[in-house]
């Protein structure tokens, strides 16, 4: 069994930076992806940064690619989701996963419990 524990999130002006932090504990593996999906109200569930075990391959979705980027501590089985200039539309519920796949939804082996991010304009 795997626990992931996020951190980070909260209330932010548009324009300003965040930084999302995941701790994973228990039977971890080092092989597993860890990443990033998000859902706002009335919206699917979406994928939005992933970075691979060894940390050497990532994946941004465009609608945040330039501002957003992904990085991986594997001595510490953490996932950081840095946040830079935010936009409104960045508002929801902000997820970790891990596993050995992590697209679709369907498939992510484990899920965190989520950490609210808003952005005020």
């Amino acid at each position: 069994q795997v626990q992931l524990v996020e951190s980070g999130g909260g209330l932010v002006q548009a324009g300003g930076t965040l930084r999302l932090s995941c701790a994973a504990s228990g039977r971890t593996l080092m092989a597993y992806d860890m990443g990033w999906y998000r859902q706002a109200p009335g919206k699917e569930r979406e994928f939005v940064a992933g970075i691979s075990w060894s940390g050497l391959s990532t994946y941004i979705r465009d609608a945040v690619k330039g501002r957003f980027t992904i990085s991986r501590d594997s001595a510490k089985k953490a996932v950081v989701l840095q946040m830079n200039s935010v936009k409104p539309e960045d508002t929801a519920v902000y997820y970790c996963v891990t596993g050995t796949r992590l697209q679709p939804a369907t498939v992510v082996d484990y899920w965190g419990q989520g950490t609210q991010v808003t952005v005020s304009s």
